[in-house]
């Protein structure tokens, strides 16, 4: 069999872990495609190359595949007797949304550092007020995105945020209602289960935050064409 597509592979790994609860690994893949395991990493790093997935930094293993993380951070997303990891509050909106949006559970705690929290998303909707923060700018999320996805947190109120940012010296981005944020991940990973899915444009995605009313330096892309 002839090495996989990006969006062969992406597919196959984001269907292990919505059914099985979590990634396969090189090994797994190469027999599934009938490859060997050199033809298979070579294909999972392009896939990282093409930003759809990241992996460990010495071996061709899934570290994150974006809605979902195969490792432990502070947001567990329940549905029924299944849990998943989600990488930040956004991604873990977005595990809601692909899970069908009804009777999930998000817990985290406020900020990463505060009091837990049980985020209830029940028939495309979010029970709590609350906000979630985006404080690296978009257009350099990718030069560290384990480190843009891990300060991307919930918190009860934007003197919250305030207060978080000053203490760790973090600067203030763009806080957003969580509602807003669970109706745009919904959209931003609606075709990530597809078989032919591809990342968005840079112009599409530039379209998806002002359709949401993401505005400011935060949410500006370069001109550049691309995906993002």
């Amino acid at each position: 069999m002839a090495t996989p597509s990006n969006s062969q592979l992406h597919y196959a790994i984001l269907r292990r872990i919505v059914d099985e609860g979590f990634a396969p690994t090189c090994a797994a893949l190469a027999e599934e495609f009938a490859v060997d395991l050199t033809s298979m990493a070579e294909a999972l790093r392009g896939l990282a190359d093409y930003h759809g997935v990241v992996l460990h930094p010495h071996q061709p293993e899934v570290w994150v595949i974006h809605p979902f993380a195969t490792s432990a951070t502070p947001f567990v997303v329940r549905q029924r007797d299944r849990l998943w990891w989600g990488n930040c509050a956004w991604c873990s909106l977005g595990v809601a949304a692909l899970l069908g949006g009804d009777q999930v559970t998000i817990a985290t705690t406020l900020g990463a550092e505060g009091q837990p929290v049980t985020i209830h998303v029940d028939q495309q909707r979010v029970r709590e007020e609350l906000w979630v923060h985006f404080p690296v700018p978009m257009a350099r999320a990718w030069d560290n995105v384990i480190y843009t996805c891990a300060n991307m947190l919930v918190f009860d109120s934007e003197a919250a945020i305030d207060a978080w940012c000053k203490r760790h010296a973090i600067p203030r981005g763009s806080a957003q209602p969580i509602q807003r944020v669970y109706e745009f991940a919904a959209v931003w990973y609606g075709r990530h289960l597809d078989p032919d899915w591809r990342k968005w444009t840079v112009d599409e995605a530039r379209a998806l935050f002002a359709q949401f009313g993401f505005e400011g330096p935060i949410w500006q892309l370069p001109g550049a064409s691309g995906r993002f």
